[in-house]
């Protein structure tokens, strides 16, 4: 018996030249696969970034603060597209994250029952499954004139704020950045209950057992134990709402001139892209280029600091 466990041992530590091939093999395959992934990267970067060029040559980083554009003078800046991109995403996450995270914590905790839990549920992914264009125009034809009431009473009482001195009177930031929030809840509704159900049931009967309160449980145990998948999906949304096109294209009103307001009219540098592509001669067609490189630099810096932010919280909490 002893002799025989020892043949055993010793053929799962010589395993035949078939069996490390196919190991080897498989490695280099997904090094391979993983290699192209970042080449494709960087592909892009170096394709955008050429066709940059020549915009890049004749406004250099000015273009980056500069809100002129204005394609007969063949003069570029996009501050305007900057602006308007970088708001209506942090806005949108401001709205779309608590209501995200309420809506994981309520699918993951016994408030209600099951079945009503999986029906809720299964709006959720459904309202990630509609199309982009028909957000758009539900944005369009409900949206903008039911909020407009509301931002038209902000506007009277809180008129002296300048993020607030524009008089709602159609497309603008504010409709661009609800209709960002309906598309952002969906992602992270979803990775915060994926995030919260791998929390191991031990953790919230723990909590229980020393006398904590559901609420305490849930805000003092659950939450931070599920923080850095939450963290992510939050960072994923933003990457997607600063990345988001039709939808915004359709009601955010596509002004290429600055205003501070939230109720004007504004510009993304998707939106920008997605309206003057099509007609763009050839330095403008360069200064589209210029903005997209810019927009990408932007997400790769959300990426990166999600990543960052992730790490440092699983050491925290883990």
């Amino acid at each position: 018996m002893a002799a025989s466990g020892t043949d055993s041992l010793y053929k799962l530590r010589h395993r035949p030249p078939s069996d490390k091939l196919v190991d080897t093999g498989f490695r280099n395959l997904v090094m391979i696969l993983a290699l192209m992934v970042a080449l494709i990267l960087l592909g892009i970067f170096l394709v955008v970034g050429g066709q940059a060029w020549q915009a890049m040559q004749a406004f250099g980083i000015n273009f980056v603060f500069s809100s002129t554009w204005d394609p007969v003078r063949d003069v570029y800046g996009a501050f305007t597209a900057i602006y308007g991109t970088l708001l209506t995403s942090l806005l949108a996450l401001v709205f779309a994250v608590p209501l995200g995270v309420g809506t994981a914590i309520f699918l993951t905790e016994d408030f209600i029952g099951a079945r009503v839990r999986s029906v809720i549920s299964n709006m959720v992914e459904l309202l990630a499954a509609i199309p982009s264009v028909v957000l758009g125009l539900w944005a369009i034809f409900v949206l903008e004139p039911f909020i407009r009431p509301v931002l038209q009473f902000i506007h009277n009482v809180l008129g002296w704020i300048p993020f607030f001195s524009t008089n709602p009177s159609g497309p603008g930031v504010m409709p661009a950045v609800l209709i960002l929030t309906v598309m952002l809840l969906p992602i992270i509704t979803a990775i915060s209950r994926d995030s919260l159900n791998q929390v191991p049931g031990d953790l919230r009967q723990a909590a229980y057992g020393v006398g904590a309160t559901r609420w305490t449980a849930i805000m003092k145990v659950m939450i931070p134990a599920a923080i850095s998948g939450i963290i992510g999906g939050i960072m994923l949304a933003l990457g997607r709402a600063m990345g988001e096109t039709m939808a915004v294209t359709m009601i955010i009103g596509n002004q290429t001139t600055f205003n501070i307001s939230w109720f004007a009219p504004g510009n993304t540098i998707a939106s920008l892209i997605a309206n003057q592509f099509g007609e763009a001669g050839d330095l403008q067609m360069s200064a589209l280029m210029y903005a997209a490189f810019v927009l990408m630099i932007i997400t790769f810096f959300v990426n990166v600091l999600a990543q960052w932010i992730v790490k440092r919280l699983a050491l925290k909490y883990d």
